[in-house]
């Protein structure tokens, strides 16, 4: 029997159980993954606690949606990988358990210098930094503020920008400034006075601002810096982003992503995991827990206890 994280009900991390499921199958155009790590993603707990809505729960809920792992058997009509080929997963509901049946279309392969953990950290965080400053244009030459800097999103958002010839500026605390220099930003501490510091460090005009940090503070120093409007954007905010004149990328946006934002998300995985290949990009990563201390990982995502990506192993 495989096992898995379920919930049954809404509520705090202690909802979270693990229980023993039958073994996937892989239907047509799927195939099925052992999985060797998951990535914890605040959405896995925003869903979990009720903070963004979700249908109703009928059965026991699965958890996860990005993880890694290796190829055990694959279905019908699947002919771009073998079993056991080393594969990342996005975009598939359940990745903390032991196996799960994915898409065909949801994988990238996955090379040995990148490790599972590795891998298990990059679809959501990485696919949303990618499509965001997609969605902005961000080109060689922009200026960039982004907001939270060191979270995840934060820092996948600093590289494809530096990557892409963009001064980047990030706000973060003292203590991890040093690590955002390491990843080309220029770093910002937040709080009284950022408008100035910022100012002082931009080589000229602040051109493109994301926030990650989703706090009035990043929302009311973009409008102020940068010109543009439809070149700021949240991932946090999207309740309220429209009552600023700002555009909004999931983060709870009644506007859903559009068929190109989408293929935007799916193209990071592959660029991404080439990128850390070629020991351009360099993955954070945080506590890795055995599976059957879900309550903890979430627990830690939700008091921002952790830096770095949080894992699970099965």
């Amino acid at each position: 029997m495989a096992r898995a994280i379920v919930y049954t009900e809404i509520g705090s991390p202690d909802v979270l159980h693990l229980i023993e499921i039958p073994d996937p199958v892989a239907a047509r155009d799927e195939v099925v993954v052992r999985i060797e790590a998951a990535g914890v993603n605040p959405i896995d707990a925003k869903l979990r606690g009720g903070k963004r809505p979700s249908p109703p729960i009928v059965e026991p809920r699965r958890v996860g949606f990005d993880g890694a792992g290796v190829i055990e058997s694959i279905g019908a009509g699947v002919q771009s990988y073998a079993v056991g080929d080393r594969v990342a997963i996005r975009d598939t509901v359940g990745t903390y358990a032991s196996l799960l049946a994915v898409p065909a279309a949801n994988l990238a392969a996955l090379p040995d210098s990148v490790t599972a953990a590795e891998g298990a950290a990059i679809a959501i965080p990485a696919g949303t930094a990618y499509q965001a400053l997609t969605s902005l244009g961000v080109t060689a030459g922009d200026v960039v503020l982004i907001h939270g800097g060191s979270g995840s999103v934060g820092q996948f958002a600093v590289q494809f920008a530096v990557t892409w010839g963009a001064t980047v500026i990030a706000t973060a605390s003292p203590a991890r400034h040093e690590q955002l220099r390491e990843l080309g930003a220029i770093p910002i501490a937040y709080g009284d006075g950022l408008l100035d510091r910022v100012r002082d460090a931009a080589p000229g005009e602040v051109t493109v601002a994301l926030d990650c940090a989703g706090t009035d503070e990043a929302i009311e120093a973009s409008l102020a810096l940068v010109s543009d409007r439809d070149r700021i954007a949240t991932i946090v905010r999207g309740p309220d982003a429209a009552s600023f004149g700002i555009r909004a990328f999931s983060g709870g946006s009644p506007v859903p992503l559009t068929e190109q934002e989408l293929a935007w998300r799916a193209e990071a995985l592959p660029a991404t995991i080439d990128l850390i290949a070629s020991g351009d990009f360099t993955v954070e990563l945080g506590p890795e827990l055995p599976l059957a201390e879900a309550v903890q990982a979430h627990e830690l995502v939700e008091s921002h206890a952790a830096d770095g990506k949080i894992i699970l192993v099965p």
